[in-house]
């Protein structure tokens, strides 16, 4: 192992928080159960990060051995990073052949390889199937970059693969190429859909919301609104804020389900428009470029604060289409243009 490889070994162990070292350490199966109880986990972390590397080093570990390690970190993490969703298609009259997995990985490697010398390709098979795929960057002339990967989840069968977001924008259409090759798909087309939760943007395009969360009741039960109440409080006006309470619950309930909803940060809305007046003067109305605005709304969890408004009073029911289809429409990036 050359010290490129254990400079590598060694953050990527000093990035493990120290509650979950054993855990990924036992899913990446490099070292054996005997070697890690030779370890000492409550020294201090720069020390461990040197006694794991020289465990490593008496395996021979290799570079390949080092990324998968990284990627079990990742899928740990994968909240850390941005993702864009991407979907295939086939042609007009193809079908796409059963998932060969082995042929896969040959595929998209090959397929990057040819493209550009310097790059490494990594693999890992998780649950339901999913291909993670870690690819370090190089150039012509210069070695791949370990430190700013991209990463890459494929679900085979599926028309949808998602890729953290790339620092270099070079390397995009490689890997779209990659991807069509290797699933045999005809096309490629970057969705208007990015969040940092990959759970979500997985539930959304694969229309699996109402399920995955489906022992999760978000909504709360409107309560009688008799008891504590003020006596002298006219009870025309309770009957008719429970039956306006209730109207809006059901609203909400026929618009978003009663269940948690996919977790996204923000949606965003670009607005394209002409100047439009009876009166043709002016400088606005000789104006020939359209008026843009960019309207962007952004909550820890979007869809949740834009369930809550409607019973919490601050915005009437129902809600904008244009708030409530991004789950339907599977996107959180608008352009409204004129008809």
């Amino acid at each position: 192992m050359d010290e490129t490889v254990a400079e590598f070994l060694r953050r990527t162990i000093l990035k493990i928080p120290m509650y979950e070292m054993m855990t990924i350490l036992k899913a990446w199966d490099f070292l054996s159960e005997s070697q890690l109880q030779t370890v000492n986990f409550r020294q201090r972390k720069e020390q461990l990060a040197l006694d794991l590397v020289l465990l490593c080093e008496e395996k021979s570990a290799s570079l390949n051995d080092i990324a998968l390690l990284d990627i079990i970190y990742i899928q740990v993490h994968r909240n850390q990073k941005v993702w864009d969703v991407f979907q295939l298609s086939e042609g007009p009259d193809e079908d796409v052949d059963l998932f060969d997995v082995e042929q896969f990985k040959s595929s998209f490697k090959k397929t990057l390889q040819r493209a550009l010398r310097n790059v490494t390709v990594s693999f890992r098979v998780a649950e339901e199937n999913a291909v993670w795929i870690r690819i370090a960057w190089g150039t012509q002339n210069s070695r791949p970059n370990q430190y700013k990967p991209t990463y890459v989840v494929y679900y085979p069968q599926t028309p949808y693969a998602f890729a953290s977001l790339s620092v270099l924008k070079s390397t995009v259409p490689l890997l779209n190429q990659a991807l069509k090759m290797a699933s045999n798909h005809h096309q490629i087309m970057k969705m208007d859909l990015r969040s940092r939760y990959l759970d979500s943007l997985k539930a959304i395009v694969f229309k699996q919301y109402n399920q995955v969360f489906e022992n999760h009741n978000s909504t709360t039960p409107l309560q009688d609104g008799k008891p504590g109440l003020d006596r002298n409080v006219d009870p025309r006006l309770i009957h008719e804020n429970t039956v306006e309470k209730e109207r809006v619950q059901k609203i909400t309930e026929e618009t978003f389900g009663d269940y948690p909803q996919p977790q996204l940060e923000f949606a965003q809305y670009k607005l394209e428009t002409r100047f439009k007046s009876d009166m043709n003067r002016g400088i606005l109305a000789e104006r020939k470029e359209p008026l843009r605005c960019l309207v962007k709304f952004s909550s820890p969890h979007l869809l949740e604060a834009l369930k809550s408004l409607a019973p919490a009073g601050i915005a009437d029911a129902p809600l904008s289409p244009l708030l409530t289809c991004i789950p339907s429409r599977k996107k959180n990036y608008f352009k409204i243009r004129d008809k």
